[in-house]
């Protein structure tokens, strides 16, 4: 009996292993495409315009700032996010979250 109790329990702890190390290499790999992604994204850009990718990132920028603005700024009573307000806020999250996820998973990415 003790002996199933140990076989298991080693099985358990080398499939948790095995299955840790292949969900970090996945997301490595996702981590690298979506550098490689990015780059590719401004260097097209760049290359058809780069005024206009100049006006695009600024353009970002305010959409971005308005989120953070909206995100960390006391909501007044009983009024939610609406329209642009919600957008802008979802998209700052979402911008913050890919950057943490880079952040923890790019640094590990030898591709560039």
């Amino acid at each position: 009996m003790r002996v199933r109790r140990v076989a298991k329990g080693i099985s358990e702890f080398l499939l948790e292993t095995v299955g840790e190390a292949v969900a970090e290499a996945i997301l490595t790999l996702l981590a690298c495409a979506l550098l490689v992604g990015l780059a590719l994204i401004v260097y097209l850009s760049w290359a058809f315009s780069p005024r206009l990718t100049m006006a695009g990132a600024g353009l970002l920028s305010l959409f971005l700032a308005h989120g953070a603005w909206k995100i960390f700024r006391d909501p007044a009573k009983g009024r939610g996010r609406r329209g642009l307000a919600a957008a802008t806020t979802a998209g700052f999250t979402l911008t913050a979250a890919t950057a943490v996820f880079l952040l923890f998973y790019g640094t590990g990415c030898g591709c560039m």
